[in-house]
């Protein structure tokens, strides 16, 4: 990366001036060859805890470390040169404290280079994002459906409905008082997430959320059909590349069976001649 290109590079003051403005598109991120591919397209990059699920094979996003994500958002740093990144704080790295989530977001910023980290949580969280921001790192706010919680929610659950909506809408507002430059939706009613947008100051950003949104964000694998046996309601595909390639997996085993691959245009020297000579 050149200095032209840092320069060009956004940052959490350009997203939160976004407000009400064209949407913001993001998506996530945790190798470098896909964040070469979403930078070019997108405003924000995000190095997700859900790599645990995606690309590690765990049930939840509990057990995402704090090595594992600062070793991806090395890799995703490695391929982005305009989006804003942002690096998830994964569970037990900051919820005991500002102090220590601040040790962790400073380590997470030092060595993967991101603009800004996001953390789980509404009221219960406002100090830390408050303690974080007045020491120079701006934090993404991510309130509703918390999968960090997903123990205490009882399950992936979508959240705000009846009496529930005041505590969403009580926690979207405290963090913002906070300092938190955006704010991620996830999993709420649509009129609520509505509400939210029109009420607070800061960009939101829906994930099975509102088209009201300020901005929208994926799982990346999840809009490529990366999975071919889950299928959320949120999630609209753009492409179906599981299915593909499952197909090519399939006909490459296949050729190499029937000893079809390699063929003659895929070796080195004419071996069937050099063979028959010998």
């Amino acid at each position: 990366m050149n200095a032209s290109s840092e320069a060009r590079a956004l940052t959490p003051p350009d997203i939160a001036a976004r407000k009400g403005g064209t949407p913001i598109v993001c998506l996530t991120a945790y190798t470098t060859p896909m964040a070469r591919l979403v930078d070019r397209h997108c405003d924000v990059v995000l190095v997700g805890d859900s790599v645990g699920m995606v690309l590690h094979g765990l049930p939840s996003t509990l057990g995402v470390t704090l090595d594992m994500m600062i070793m991806h958002g090395q890799a995703v740093r490695r391929g982005i040169e305009r989006a804003l990144m942002v690096v998830d704080m994964p569970f037990g790295s900051y919820e005991e404290g500002p102090e220590q989530a601040f040790r962790n977001a400073a380590r997470i910023m030092a060595e993967t280079g991101c603009a800004a980290v996001k953390i789980e949580g509404g009221e219960a969280m406002a100090a830390t994002i408050r303690f974080l921001t007045a020491r120079g790192i701006p934090t993404m706010a991510h309130v509703g459906l918390t999968p960090q919680a997903v123990n205490t929610f009882g399950g992936y659950k979508v959240q705000g409905r009846g009496d529930a909506a005041d505590r969403v809408l009580r926690d979207a507002q405290a963090v913002t008082e906070a300092g938190a430059f955006s704010i991620v939706l996830e999993k709420v009613t649509e009129p609520l997430a509505r509400t939210i947008t029109e009420k607070l100051a800061i960009p939101t950003i829906g994930i099975g959320a509102s088209s009201a949104c300020d901005g929208q964000i994926l799982v990346v694998d999840d809009m490529l059909g990366m999975f071919t046996d889950f299928r959320p309601k949120f999630v609209k595909r753009y492409a179906e590349l599981g299915q593909a390639a499952d197909a090519a997996i399939a006909a490459y085993a296949t050729e190499v069976r029937e000893r079809r691959f390699p063929a003659h245009e895929h070796v080195f020297g004419d071996v069937t001649t050099k063979a028959t000579k010998e």
